[in-house]
């Protein structure tokens, strides 16, 4: 009775950090340039005691074991926003980002001037070129942003924005407020900006809805077999305990 509780905890350990990772890609399915994650699950065969002397083969015990996060890099919808400083990035390249904790990249191509002139995000990061932060003065009017992420104005080309891709992406870690750390950034081969636009979250809502669903009767079954298990025990016990006497 043990082993089958240990087992169904195990699995309802898994099933709880599920609905965790589900429940942040619902509250971010308005997140601009969020990419939805998934948890993989692996079969953990439990190492048993072995000795010639028992009398039956051991037989091993299979536990459920959430071994890595997946993220889904897949290319959000493009929505046009008509702000000159908002770019969505069409390819698999990131925006690189200056934060307090150093150099981050970001999906997210939300983009202000500050009251200093920089080009920053949403956060208030720095928005890096390839010769460092972007700033600009009063006198800059009809700002473009090429396809090559080089920007100008009316008074000349301001700087070009530092892409980067990863040959593994999945090799980057969630570093919070829509940023991520890690990796090998190489200069973008493949990423093209389209000014006036940004990228949506690539989580689909009536999915995650359904996988919710779909977690919380699994976890409710196991449950309802965990409180068998608990039934059978008790049962047992009473009957023992009768018997004694």
């Amino acid at each position: 009775m043990e082993n089958a509780q240990l087992i169904s905890l195990s699995r309802q350990v898994a099933l709880q950090r599920q609905m965790d990772v589900v429940a942040n890609n619902i509250a971010n399915l308005n997140t601009s340039g969020f990419k939805a994650e998934d948890l993989l699950f692996e079969e953990y065969k439990m190492p048993v005691a072995r000795d010639r002397d028992f009398a039956f083969v051991d037989q091993q015990l299979s536990y459920t074991q959430d071994w890595a996060t997946a993220h889904d890099m897949s290319q959000g919808a493009m929505v046009q926003t008509g702000n000159p400083l908002d770019v969505a990035l069409e390819g698999e390249g990131f925006l690189t980002v200056q934060t307090p904790a150093g150099e981050r990249y970001t999906r997210s191509g939300s983009l202000v001037v500050n009251s200093e002139g920089t080009l920053v995000d949403l956060a208030g990061n720095e928005v890096l070129g390839d010769g460092g932060p972007i700033t600009f003065t009063a006198a800059d009017t009809d700002i473009n942003i090429g396809r090559d992420g080089t920007i100008s104005s009316s008074q000349g080309i301001k700087g070009k924005l530092a892409v980067v891709e990863f040959a593994n992406p999945q090799e980057l870690a969630r570093d919070g407020s829509n940023l991520w750390s890690g990796g090998t950034p190489q200069p973008a081969a493949a990423t093209r900006i389209m000014q006036g636009s940004i990228e949506k979250s690539n989580v689909s809502g009536i999915s995650e809805i359904a996988q919710m669903i779909r977690v919380q009767r699994s976890y409710q079954s196991v449950a309802s077999l965990i409180s068998q298990q608990d039934d059978l025990r008790r049962n047992a016990i009473q009957r023992l305990g009768s018997l004694s006497a």
